[in-house]
């Protein structure tokens, strides 16, 4: 099963996919975040390409597993974007993703400017093989 995986900033929305079999997760893209809350037409664009049975949206609870008023804008976010599209949307902890991406980055030498345009779009990528691999049984389930 092909998923979708959108990190939801307020600038810039990440997007990752997983292959048709849904084992292996791949960076795709960074959306505007205001343009495509506005119109959708990103997160459309990506669903005819793609052809997603499910859209995991990434969910930034609080270290002790809470949601915060983060996650609360992230879920307003998702359910405007699930008015776009017609693919069932699932939430993930993501908790830490971008922290991670941003290091990830960071050792492989890109500098902060390229780290601060695509840290979304690697951050997508980190929780949906989460995500896979929780699904497939080799992985932590983090869902909520």
């Amino acid at each position: 099963m092909r998923v979708l995986a959108l990190d939801i900033g307020e600038k810039r929305i990440g997007v990752a996919v997983s292959d048709p079999s849904g084992t292996v997760a791949t960076p795709v893209v960074v959306l505007d975040a205001p343009k495509t809350l506005g119109d959708g037409r990103g997160l459309v664009g990506l669903a005819e390409e793609y052809e997603p049975e499910l859209i995991v949206v990434g969910l930034p609870l609080s270290l002790d597993g809470t949601e915060g008023p983060q996650a609360l804008r992230v879920r307003s976010a998702a359910t405007r974007l699930a008015g776009f599209v017609r693919v069932p949307m699932e939430f993930f902890d993501e908790r830490l993703s971008s922290t991670e991406a941003s290091k990830s980055m960071a050792s492989s030498g890109a500098s902060s400017r390229a780290r601060r345009g695509s840290v979304d779009m690697v951050a997508a990528t980190i929780f949906l093989q989460s995500f896979l691999d929780a699904r497939h049984g080799g992985g932590q389930d983090r869902s909520r």
